[in-house]
C-alpha cells in the first residue's frame, strides 16, 4: 500500500471515530449523560452531607454532554497514541528479524 492510501485510510478513521463519538449526542434526545464523577459526588453526599471539595475545577464544560464528548475524545486519542506505539515498535521488532 503506497504511502498517500494510507494516510487518506488513518483520516477516514479518525473522522470515523469522531463521528463515533458525536453522533449519540445528536441523536438521543434527552438522555442523561452521567459518569462516575457524577455518581461518586451523590454517594459522598450521601455519607457525609456537609462535605467540601478540596478545589474547584478550572474548566467547567457547559453540559454532561459536552463533558462526556470531551472525556470520549480523549480516551480514542489515548488509545490512537498506545496503538501507533505498539504498531511502531512490532514494526521494528519485523524490521530487524528480516534483517538478521
Amino acid at each position: 500500500m503506497n504511502q498517500s492510501k494510507k494516510g487518506l485510510s488513518n483520516w477516514v478513521l479518525v473522522v470515523a471515530v469522531l463521528a463515533l463519538a458525536i453522533a449519540p449526542l445528536i441523536f438521543v434526545r434527552d438522555a442523561e449523560f452521567a459518569g462516575a464523577d457524577g455518581k461518586a459526588e451523590e454517594a459522598i453526599n450521601e455519607i457525609q452531607p456537609g462535605y467540601k471539595p478540596w478545589f474547584k475545577s478550572f474548566f467547567e464544560p457547559a453540559s454532561g454532554e459536552i463533558e462526556s464528548l470531551l472525556f470520549a475524545s480523549q480516551a480514542a486519542l489515548g488509545a490512537g497514541v498506545v496503538g501507533y506505539a505498539i504498531g511502531l515498535y512490532k514494526g521494528r521488532s519485523q524490521q530487524q528479524k528480516r534483517e538478521e
